[in-house]
């Protein structure tokens, strides 16, 4: 019972029997209870459960694992790209083919079903396709059509002295320049090979965008290491005379695009 403090009439009053405290109790006692255990799981949880520090740290070590993973995927394909890249500049074009025959320890030879010879109406389509105006048709326009629009830096300012000639097997421009002269990255990329080899010397491939490769031989020095990103204009070796496959110094120059060889002359100024 409430009462005035002035004259201690009754303002209010209430009444209290055992089963509504016992009710009210049992109702306080559920709201505590529900409300403890939802702070326990979710805010309270590193203070009050030991459990929570190993589950965060199992968590993280499951991120870190599968980023490590897919960069071991990543870089087991680049290791890949660039030992068969590798394989097809020192002249081994093998596709790697094994004989059934010997894979299964067998010592005869696989049986050939049908001709790789052409048919007498191949040949005479193939000559009337030759004699035809289809045959003088250029697709060299429209399928480098996007490397025309490219500005590329010259390599190196010299003289030609042997040009892109596909029927002799020369697949770049030879120039020729002072000695000890720089080469420049003719675009931006990133250094897909930096080696030696016995017929072109100190050579370096760089990988640039759109399948554009560009590649250049018989240097004295490399300046640049595989996996290195280099500039447009970037100084990435030294003109030299190494290899055998060389009478003095100069920049064997070659570009390739889509894995088919270009003649640089039609997209650098040397």
């Amino acid at each position: 019972m409430i009462r005035n403090e002035e004259n201690l009439a009754e303002k209010t009053s209430f009444g209290f029997t055992q089963a509504k405290l016992l009710v009210l109790s049992i109702v306080v006692f559920v709201v505590i209870f529900v409300l403890s255990l939802f702070l326990s799981e979710t805010l309270l949880a590193k203070w009050f459960d030991p459990r929570h520090a190993q589950i965060e740290a199992n968590k993280k070590l499951y991120e870190l694992a599968m980023k490590v993973d897919s960069l071991a995927i990543e870089v087991d394909r680049k290791d890949k790209f660039i030992m068969n890249f590798q394989r097809i500049l020192s002249g081994d074009t093998s596709n790697e083919f094994v004989d059934p025959a010997q894979a299964l320890g067998g010592e005869r030879p696989v049986k050939v079903v049908g001709s790789m010879d052409p048919a007498p109406s191949d040949s005479i389509f193939r000559k009337e396709f030759e004699r035809s105006q289809l045959a003088n048709v250029s697709l060299t326009s429209s399928k480098y059509h996007e490397l025309q629009q490219v500005f590329f830096f010259t390599p190196i300012t010299g003289f030609i002295s042997d040009h892109y000639d596909v029927k002799k097997g020369h697949f770049g421009t030879d120039i020729v320049t002072k000695k000890n002269e720089p080469v420049k990255c003719i675009a931006d990329g990133t250094v897909v090979m930096a080696a030696f080899t016995q017929e072109y010397g100190h050579m370096i491939a760089v990988q640039h965008t759109g399948n554009l490769v560009s590649i250049y031989k018989h240097n004295a020095e490399l300046l640049k290491k595989v996996g290195t990103f280099v500039s447009a204009g970037e100084i990435i070796s030294i003109v030299g005379n190494s290899g055998e496959m060389t009478d003095g110094p100069h920049l064997h120059f070659e570009l390739w695009y889509n894995g088919s060889s270009l003649n640089p002359e039609e997209f650098v100024t040397f």
